[in-house]
């Protein structure tokens, strides 16, 4: 596993690399990308990723070379010397893939890698009417409380209903006008890799601020058993198991931070943290001093791979 040297405060793309790395289907979908006919224009993300994730792949000791990746970056208006928000560059990253690769089928199988399909349901509480509407997620966005929470409570809350009322009334179609309501969200498939991102900062009264409080997350859960109240009664997906193999860790206040990885190695299912150009191996323990806590790093982001640790080792996608 290659560091990254930190160049201009590139700590957050940085990590992201390191998670992107330890993601082997996405280099394995960017080295199918027929590249010899594609301009090596200094704006093109997905040329200078499927480069840099090759050279972190390399066995040279030194920090893996990714400046023209970042040049690449500050050229799609993610500015190089200022910080950024991880959860916010990572989906840039993936929307610029589709955006700028011409193979249009192979930028389709990297957006599915992480695709989260979902169906939300708005009931009206006065005429009981029911509206649906279907969308995606690339990342599944999840709300931190305030005092100490799980990964399991916090994916509760998500899928759980919320009664809509006051203000955040919703127009009703059959009243024709804005009335009480029930949301709910429900998973019509599952990707392969899970991104999730724990919702760590808050606005208060005009400034932000973020949460340090203790939210656990298992290295292996099964989502069909942990968020049953997730599912529709036809789903038909059936391996929704999920192992964790990079955490992305943000340490300091909302306005000054620094964001260093965990990630799991695909041969030896070891784990590594990685800070910049410094990597050291680490065991599960350490990593679950992510979990929180006054004072302490924190786990901002949390990549899980569909199966074992096993069948992740295989070079094959499953399903």
């Amino acid at each position: 596993m290659r560091g990254l040297s930190n160049y201009r405060l590139s700590c957050c793309v940085n990590t992201l690399l390191q998670t992107f790395s330890a993601t082997w289907e996405l280099g394995d979908l960017l080295d199918k990308w027929e590249t010899a006919g594609v301009r090596a224009d200094g704006r093109n993300i997905p040329l200078h990723l499927k480069r840099v994730l090759m050279a972190m792949r390399s066995n040279h000791a030194q920090p893996a070379p990714h400046r023209d990746f970042l040049h690449s970056l500050d050229r799609n208006s993610f500015r190089l010397l200022t910080q950024h928000d991880a959860d916010e560059v990572f989906l840039a990253i993936l929307n610029l893939l589709q955006q700028q690769m011409d193979d249009k089928p192979l930028a389709l199988e990297i957006q599915n890698l992480y695709k989260i399909s979902m169906e939300t349901h708005l009931q009206c509480l006065e005429c009981a009417s029911v509206q649906t509407l279907t969308s995606y997620m690339l990342s599944l966005p999840l709300h931190v409380k305030e005092d100490h929470d799980s990964l399991e409570g916090c994916m509760t809350s998500f899928f759980g209903y919320q009664e809509l009322r006051g203000i955040n009334c919703c127009f009703c179609a059959k009243c024709g006008q804005k009335t009480p309501s029930k949301k709910g969200v429900k998973l019509l498939s599952l990707p392969h890799i899970l991104c999730v991102h724990l919702k760590r900062f808050r606005n208060c009264g005009g400034y932000t601020r973020k949460l340090d409080c203790r939210v656990t997350f298992p290295e292996i859960f099964d989502f069909s058993e942990t968020v049953k109240e997730a599912f529709p009664s036809d789903f038909a997906q059936n391996d929704c198991k999920y192992t964790l193999h990079a955490v992305v860790v943000h340490s300091g206040t909302a306005t000054f931070g620094h964001y260093t990885a965990y990630v799991c190695d695909r041969v030896n299912q070891r784990w590594f943290y990685a800070d910049d150009s410094h990597v050291e191996p680490v065991s599960w323990q350490d990593v679950q001093s992510a979990y929180g806590g006054h004072g302490r790093h924190t786990a901002y982001m949390l990549m899980y791979r569909r199966g074992s640790k096993e069948e992740g080792q295989q070079p094959e996608l499953s399903g």
